[in-house]
């Protein structure tokens, strides 16, 4: 055996039982990584992806099985463990602390010292040297709180680069990354791969699957279904594998554009100018548009463009500085999250976590967390109605588990699922979707894709914010593109074969087009 071929990491006989688990998240499974590879693991939401990776990570323990690494039997009581036998993963859901800085993250645990003190400038410096070095859009004295999702990951995986991690792990990676932003990162993992490090891609996307990797190892319902040199296996046969039962999985982009809508405009955007205090540069300048009832309107752009900023300003968290926002004709500029609910706002954003959900309570509960008057008698919640609630929502919407489960207990595309469901079962007049489909495997994500249609076709006035070009192509009716906290472009989604060129030119600042 070449030293190219001996496994870096090997995993025997898995299992994994969380108490009170209806089935195995992991079961019995066998896998090895080979030093100098990259390794695509498979599956849908909940097949036990995450899950298989946390043991190794020492996150999770293992109900049975052993782990052995360059050859030798080890045991991950936690994190640090994985640590110092050179294992990094970059997490789906971020491990960041947003009142700290890019630095502060990307160096903590690995600390510069100044004499007892931390070096600030040196953890900036070293910081510096690793987003130079990878074409990141982000600056070491940003701190997390100011970033987009997109640029959290950029975060996480330059703390795992810092740490010179050989067995690499990334959960998801381009889930929320543009086309530019991938091709930079699977330019980095090659140079990774060609250093001998020995890589782990989780994902459930063919195409990346079948770009980047030299093997994948799919996995469904816990069980390893087998694995593969890439080569020697098509994309739809990868696909027929996660799913099982010889059912070709359902796909992405077959939303049919909406004629002009005729109505009158649900949101209107007069001028809106955003700026953060101590800031010269506006988040938002002078953004103008209007979405009407019956129409998806989509905004694309580059991470640290002004996507996330737009989605907190429609979700009340950051107001306009100038310009207003109506809704109906009714100025809501300076509304808060709940006070645009009680207007008819509907809203999924984009970190599921942090604002989407509340993780330590119930599926249940955070189902009817906008409707507990609807169950209520006499004060007192009926457990019958909210289960008949929750068990029909769950099943239109595939959601594994029950009713009781905790939330936070879920895997991410799970989570997904439950806020999805609950916001376009309540929405009244207008919703706002950012990165919807972020961690949906592709039967999931083409469901939503559907769910955002029949919601356009019975009159709803839909924003969608998403980093994901194909994303946007695929559902808008009506596109604006943004730059540098601008609008760039603006057009109809005529579906002609050089739009994806027009706007990728946008995207990046090289051109403008269209009457905004």
């Amino acid at each position: 055996m070449n030293a190219g071929l001996e496994p870096a990491v090997e995993m025997r006989g898995i299992s994994k039982i969380y108490p009170g688990g209806r089935r195995p998240a992991n079961s019995g499974v066998s896998l090895d990584l080979r030093r100098g590879e990259i390794l695509c693991l498979a599956g849908e939401n909940g097949a036990g992806k995450s899950t298989l990776m946390k043991i190794l990570c020492g996150l999770e323990q293992p109900s049975e099985g052993d782990i052995l690494i360059n050859g030798k039997p080890v045991r991950m009581r936690g994190p640090l463990d994985a640590d110092r036998l050179g294992i990094g993963m970059v997490h789906q859901h971020f491990m960041l602390f947003p009142e700290f800085t890019v630095a502060e993250n990307v160096v903590m645990g690995r600390e510069p010292r100044r004499g007892i003190f931390f070096n600030t400038a040196g953890a900036e410096a070293l910081a510096a040297g690793v987003i130079k070095a990878h074409h990141f859009s982000i600056a070491p004295g940003d701190p997390v709180s100011s970033l987009t999702i997109g640029q959290m990951q950029q975060v996480e995986i330059c703390r795992m680069l810092y740490r010179n991690a050989d067995i690499i792990i990334l959960d998801e990676p381009t889930a929320v990354l543009t086309e530019q932003e991938i091709t930079s990162l699977f330019e980095t993992l090659a140079v990774l791969k060609a250093s001998g490090k020995s890589v782990i891609l989780i994902t459930h996307k063919p195409g990346e699957i079948k770009r980047i990797s030299d093997r994948v190892a799919v996995l469904r319902k816990g069980r390893l279904q087998g694995v593969h040199e890439t080569a020697s296996v098509s994309g739809k046969e990868i696909s027929l594998m996660m799913v099982g039962g010889g059912v070709e999985p359902a796909r992405a982009g077959t939303v049919s554009p909406a004629p002009v809508p005729a109505g009158k405009p649900v949101i209107v955007f007069e001028q809106v100018t955003v700026i953060r205090r101590g800031q010269k540069q506006p988040l938002l300048k002078d953004l103008s548009f209007s979405v009407s009832a019956g129409e998806i309107l989509g905004f694309a752009g580059v991470s640290g463009n002004g996507l996330g900023v737009l989605e907190a300003v429609l979700g009340g968290f950051l107001h306009p500085a100038s310009g207003r926002i109506l809704h109906q004709g009714k100025d809501v500029s300076r509304l808060n999250i709940r006070r645009l609910r009680n207007q008819g706002l509907a809203f999924v954003p984009a970190d599921r976590l942090r604002v989407g959900s509340a993780p330590e309570a119930t599926i249940t509960e955070n189902l009817i967390i906008n409707t507990r008057a609807e169950f209520s008698r006499r004060w007192i919640i009926s457990r019958k109605d909210t289960d008949r609630f929750s068990r029909s929502l769950m099943e239109r919407y595939e959601i594994e588990g029950e009713p009781d489960d905790i939330l936070g207990s879920l895997s991410g595309g799970n989570i997904q699922k439950v806020i999805l469901a609950r916001e376009i079962s309540q929405f009244r007049d207008y919703i706002v979707f950012s990165e919807p489909a972020w961690g949906l495997d592709i039967a999931a994500g083409a469901r939503v894709y559907g769910e955002i249609a029949g919601l356009r076709n019975r009159g709803a006035a839909v924003i969608l914010i998403s980093t994901n070009l194909d994303e946007i192509l695929a559902n808008a009716d009506r596109i604006i593109v943004m730059y540098r906290g601008m609008a760039a472009a603006e057009m109809r989604n005529s579906g002609e074969p050089g739009m994806r060129g027009r706007i990728s030119a946008c995207m990046l600042g090289m051109k403008t087009e269209g009457a905004l």
